[in-house]
């Protein structure tokens, strides 16, 4: 478990920056966690070519663990490729990205499986979106059944808002990235 570089911190940053905004630095710097745990600032860590995100109580911590025998610390908030100019973001990022997420997505009941099957949000699934949405953007999906708004995942805009009240049913409007039901799916190649 190390600190990210500055290139790895300038990666990271940006693709969190295509969902949150420049909310990034409350990410960081945001008070949560157990009532014992007041240390107000959350760090990222890489660990075997994953970021993680904890506070610096919990990091202070695990500095007491060996490498081998540490399997993660805090939340996963994604991987970067072997060659390391790449950053994919987990699905495991979900809860803390949709807390800021700048442009949100609704999906109609009859479009939320497909979208937890790793299928795009089709204009005929679309039940709102965010104004000023641009095109290709990063997106939150919510899903709306049961009057609840239940974040299903994150994907990129395909379309901006303007251009989404012009299109026909089966063009698509987000393209898929992650989805809760990846839990299921890909459970054995997440951690």
């Amino acid at each position: 478990m190390r600190p990210l570089t500055e290139d790895e911190t300038r990666i990271l940053f940006l693709k969190l920056a295509e969902y949150i905004g420049r909310d990034v630095e409350a990410l960081i710097s945001a008070k949560r966690g157990n009532a014992g745990d007041n240390s107000g600032r959350h760090v990222f860590r890489l660990h075997r070519d994953r970021v993680y995100y904890s506070s610096e109580s919990v990091m202070r911590t695990s500095a007491g663990v060996s490498r081998e025998e540490l399997l993660s610390l805090g939340t996963c908030f994604g991987k970067f490729s072997k060659s390391g100019k790449k950053f994919r973001l987990h699905i495991t990022a979900l809860d803390h990205i949709s807390q800021y997420a700048k442009h949100k997505v609704w999906v109609k009941p009859s479009a939320e499986m497909s979208f937890l099957y790793g299928n795009n949000v089709t204009k005929s699934g679309l039940a709102r979106i965010t104004e000023n949405t641009p095109q290709y953007g990063g997106v939150v999906v919510y899903g709306t059944a049961n009057g609840t708004d239940l974040p299903l995942g994150f994907g990129v805009a395909a379309q901006g808002t303007e251009r989404c009240r012009e299109l026909d049913a089966g063009s698509n409007v987000v393209l898929h990235q992650a989805d809760i039901g990846e839990y299921l799916r890909v459970e054995d190649d997440m951690f």
